[in-house]
């Protein structure tokens, strides 16, 4: 594995004296330049205004759009600063002009907000929603995808990285079939972004959803809508104020030219600058580096899990990213989380609520989910699976 300069990791995320921190695809810990831009720019706030202090920093807001352009290869306007990934992936997804008939293609590992819109847009449209069956490494297959695709098909919406199992979807597969039967793609980058090299360019999305709070290790409340330029004109944000729209005459408006037209006025400027500051520390590492250590310590933690009688991991991906379920026999997944929380060892789980489809065709309880990030060390992971082991069924 490349060379990592965990020591600077650590001594730059705060958190790490305090907790040991395995919900990172929950909310990373922020590092300290984060948490310092956001306290700064509240100061700022407060000593002389909100509209001022937003004045006084709009090119460091402008310089958001460059930075994340940078990080995931896009262009600045094709970039729109949101409150969260949920938000950006409803944006994109309600901007589409579906219509009776049509079809929309996802995977069994989709998101419950994500599905819960399929499902409300089937109500309010008419459309089907089909799930591509998994393939022999429990991804989306490709192969099914062609076979299921018609020209009834209106979007392919699948998760990069689910919320439970390890999984990374092969993306970039989907995408270049996506483009060659010119089907809009949404991809939800959610648990990605900050995780691993995630290149639009290369993957071939139209839009992609993103959140500040996870991998990013930016502040909550934060997150960033792409859309390529060339499908931009096809779609219509599901509500324009004056910000997204200019109003030209009494009885007309023009919707902005960029993807800022899926931005409203008033956000979170402190968080923008956050989220901001965040992409710029991420870039600061080298992605092949940090993506490498997690994948490493992913696995170091699922072969320490392994060992432990009871408890089964249950990942599946020909690619394994950061995100490692498992259960312990005679142990609630609830329960394992609170005795993990009272030892200070931060970790969520997963319920069928979240990932219906995967779950319930692999016929799984309630997951423990411990995520790592780059910053956690082997000796976290030791004493996560200690505690795990001492835990009595």
């Amino acid at each position: 594995m490349p060379s990592f300069n965990l020591s600077r990791a650590r001594a730059e995320t705060p958190g790490c004296e305090f907790t040991l921190h395995f919900n990172n695809a929950g909310a990373s810990l922020m590092p300290q330049p984060v948490l310092d831009a956001v306290i700064e720019h509240l100061q700022m706030e407060a000593w002389i205004g909100g509209y001022e202090a937003a004045i006084q920093e709009h090119e460091r807001i402008e310089r958001v759009y460059d930075g994340i352009a940078e990080l995931i290869n896009g262009r600045s306007a094709e970039i729109a600063l949101v409150e969260n990934a949920t938000a950006a992936w409803d944006l994109a997804f309600y901007s589409i002009p579906f219509q009776p008939g049509d079809r929309i293609l996802t995977a069994t590992a989709s998101y419950a907000s994500n599905y819960i819109a399929f499902l409300q847009m089937a109500q309010r449209r008419g459309v089907t929603i089909d799930a591509v069956p998994d393939d022999e490494h429990g991804q989306v297959s490709v192969a099914a995808l062609k076979e299921v695709w018609d020209e009834r098909v209106k979007l392919i919406a699948i998760t990069h990285a689910p919320t439970n199992g390890g999984l990374v979807n092969p993306a970039a597969a989907v995408g270049k079939f996506a483009r060659e039967t010119d089907t809009l793609f949404l991809l939800d980058a959610c648990q990605s972004v900050g995780q691993l090299p995630v290149d639009v360019e290369a993957i071939g999305c139209d839009m992609l959803s993103v959140t500040g709070r996870k991998f990013l290790r930016g502040p909550r409340g934060t997150g960033f809508l792409y859309v390529r330029r060339e499908v931009l004109e096809q779609l219509e944000p599901p509500f324009l104020d004056l910000l997204s729209a200019k109003w030209i005459e009494r009885d007309r408006y023009e919707m902005r030219s960029d993807a800022r037209r899926f931005e409203n006025w008033e956000r979170n400027v402190a968080g923008i600058i956050g989220l901001g500051t965040a992409v710029s520390y991420a870039l600061s590492w080298d992605i092949n580096k940090t993506w490498a250590r997690l994948q490493n310590l992913a696995a170091h933690l699922r072969d320490q899990l392994g060992r432990i009688p009871g408890v089964t991991v249950h990942d599946k991906g020909l690619v394994q990213g950061g995100i490692v379920t498992f259960t312990k026999e005679g142990a609630t997944a609830n329960a394992i989380k609170e005795i993990l929380r009272q030892q200070s060892i931060n970790v969520s789980t997963s319920t069928v609520f979240s990932t219906r489809l995967d779950m319930e065709a692999r016929n799984l309880p309630d997951l423990v989910r411990a995520s790592v990030h780059y910053y956690n060390d082997q000796s976290e992971i030791d004493r996560l699976c200690a505690v795990v082991e001492q835990i009595k069924t």
